[in-house]
């Protein structure tokens, strides 16, 4: 797998993916279609926040990362969140998403490496404790605007 920061040539797919994740199983609720083009116009705009990488395999998409940067006192600095991690099913089980977490560990300097998982996603659970993440015991609350 080669892992690859996304590019303009990149847009069918990335949404494509996109809409795979938000209406799948991995979120709580979808998101309205233009949430996914204004994140890829985001994406390529300015990555002060976000940033995306593209996990190609033998020339073809295998899936994309995204991540995004916040600063906690809690964890003494830079925290950066997989907000998301989709990889497509013919490539899931082949180690992409322990490959990706070792790339953000290896080509970011941060303080802390956070997500968000459904429990009952088994298998990304299993990933993710398998690659040194483990439950923070906060809720969470949010206000949409």
């Amino acid at each position: 797998m080669v892992i690859r920061r996304i590019n303009r040539k990149d847009h069918d797919e990335f949404i494509k993916m996109s809409v795979e994740f938000y209406n799948s199983d991995a979120v709580i609720k979808s998101v309205p279609n233009e949430y996914h083009e204004k994140a890829f116009t985001d994406i390529l705009t300015d990555n002060t926040y976000v940033d995306c990488f593209i996990f190609d395999c033998d020339s073809e998409i295998a899936g994309y990362g995204l991540l995004n940067k916040s600063y906690s006192r809690e964890a003494g600095g830079l925290v950066l969140w997989i907000e998301e991690l989709y990889v497509k099913k013919q490539f899931r089980g082949k180690g992409f998403g322990s490959e990706f977490i070792s790339f953000v560990e290896n080509n970011f300097d941060f303080k802390r490496l956070r997500l968000e998982v459904e429990k009952e996603n088994y298998r990304a659970v299993k990933m993710y404790e398998r690659n040194g993440l483990s439950f923070l015991e906060y809720d969470q609350m949010i206000k949409d605007l």
